[in-house]
């Protein structure tokens, strides 16, 4: 398929994501809560219930409008047992802990009439134990009719019994997640009557977890093309954690979750194990890897429910951790792609490794907000919403310096132009920053912060000056 054959959403270029774990966002509807619900706030385990749910979202959609949020990334909202859903019961059912279908068609609707859009996620790779069709083999063992929806090697099959094998293939040995056998039509037909029936509801997309585990591109063809029909600029994503190449052909995939991008930033910002030069050429790399309809589309994170948070994973390299996290929420706001927050990170919400990443929310406690993030993250998200350039914009690198550790990026299209100077460094740095020829001739720059100008003589922005810490955001004039 060549480059112009095919297209990704136009919306996604101008949107911006926040991702939101239903059950640790906000509790909005008590009366739905599960029997043993912990008190907000209580550490999360993988097997405690805090009680968020659909109708808190409803509650905090007005926040996230302030946020400058346009776009919502759910994970899984299915009948399941867990915290996460991933072990999905009934793919065609709201989780009675998370409302009904009718909390979720308010949700959708409201989020739609303040232009937000909705994606959801869920896992077309395996399903929980509780779901009928693997219930029922539990049930009827070899008689069961549902024996080849999934990978059962020899009977009796053991879903609880550790110490037996057991004997069916399961998502990395997980028995509580049998793999569905997705070569039987049936199980195909299920689960791509699943991808229609909320795609005709109005979602806007969908988030697929762990598709690389299905070994078969034409299963995502089918996908993409029932998703398409219905919906042509609906959002595919795949969690893709290394390169995503083999879905980005224009077949099955629009983008794949960043997690490149993410690490760049992680070992750049936030664990201070990566100079400036090695990020510029991971960064570059990331540019060119797949063709520019993806690009514009990718979604980019700096976390998500699998990570540490990256304020926590900041602080575990020394001081400045807000300072250094702070610089990648800009980068990644004037980088090209989608660029997703994860709940709370633009309040510092800390976390570990999962479980520990999915704390609940603090409404209850905005003394423990850092407000200062929260006000950079509006900033610039409210910038990005104004100018076509950070969103559709062309990309170059201008600059990277390993003793200074100082890195600079331009965006430019039409309109506007701008350069973005970071100083990941303790140390003040001055210097005339070359911009090689790449961006087209000015002869002054003005900081959209302070209004200073800075002038551009024999190619390069003169006497430029960086605090420990800071950035310069440059249009030119």
């Amino acid at each position: 398929m060549t480059t112009s054959a095919w297209q990704t959403p136009e919306w996604v270029k101008h949107a911006v994501f926040y991702q939101i774990f239903p059950e640790r966002f906000a509790n909005g509807d008590h009366s739905n809560d599960p029997a043993n619900v912990q008190p907000w706030g209580t550490s999360p385990t993988l097997y405690n219930y805090m009680g968020g749910d659909l109708q808190g979202i409803i509650d905090q959609l007005d926040y996230l409008v302030d946020l400058g949020i346009n776009a919502l990334y759910l994970n899984p909202i299915f009948q399941a047992t867990t915290s996460h859903k991933y072990n999905t019961f009934d793919y065609f059912k709201i989780d009675p802990h998370f409302g009904t279908l009718e909390t979720f068609k308010t949700l959708l609707n409201e989020a739609h009439q303040r232009g937000i859009k909705v994606i959801l996620d869920a896992v077309f790779n395996h399903c929980g134990r509780g779901f009928f069709a693997f219930h029922d083999v539990i049930e009827n063992g070899v008689h069961s009719p549902y024996t080849n929806w999934f990978h059962v090697s020899r009977f009796p099959i053991h879903p609880y019994e550790s110490r037996y094998p057991a004997n069916y293939r399961t998502w990395w040995d997980f028995r509580e997640l049998p793999k569905f056998n997705t070569d039987n039509p049936a199980v195909r037909k299920y689960l791509l009557d699943v991808a229609r029936y909320w795609i005709e509801l109005g979602i806007d997309g969908w988030r697929l977890d762990v598709p690389n585990e299905i070994d078969d591109h034409d299963f995502w063809r089918e996908f993409r093309t029932i998703v398409k029909a219905i919906n042509p600029e609906a959002y595919i994503v795949g969690e893709i954690w290394t390169d995503g190449s083999a879905w980005l052909q224009g077949d099955q995939f629009d983008a794949v979750m960043n997690y490149l991008f993410r690490d760049l930033c992680t070992d750049f910002f936030a664990s201070y194990s990566m100079r400036a030069g090695d990020f510029a050429a991971g960064i570059d790399h990331l540019i060119v890897r797949y063709q520019p309809q993806v690009t514009y589309v990718q979604f980019n994170l700096l976390g998500s429910h699998d990570t540490a948070r990256f304020l926590s994973v900041a602080e575990g390299a020394g001081k400045w951790a807000l300072e250094r996290m702070k610089l990648a929420v800009l980068f990644k706001l004037i980088f090209p792609g989608a660029p997703c927050i994860y709940y709370g990170d633009e309040i510092g919400l800390h976390g570990g490794k999962d479980p520990d990443c999915r704390r609940c929310f603090p409404w209850d406690q905005p003394q423990t907000w850092q407000t200062e993030l929260q006000t950079w993250t509006k900033q610039w998200v409210k910038f990005r919403h104004e100018y076509t350039a950070l969103r559709t914009g062309r990309y170059a690198t201008l600059f990277a310096d390993n003793d200074m550790n100082i890195f600079a990026c331009a965006r430019w299209d039409e309109q506007s132009q701008f350069v973005i100077v970071l100083n990941n460094n303790q140390t003040p740095w001055a210097l005339d920053l070359p911009l090689h020829g790449q961006l087209p001739s000015v002869t002054q720059y003005r900081d959209v912060n302070t209004g200073e100008l800075y002038s551009v003589a024999e190619g390069k922005i003169r006497e430029l000056a960086l605090a420990p810490w800071k950035h310069l955001v440059l249009q030119a004039v």
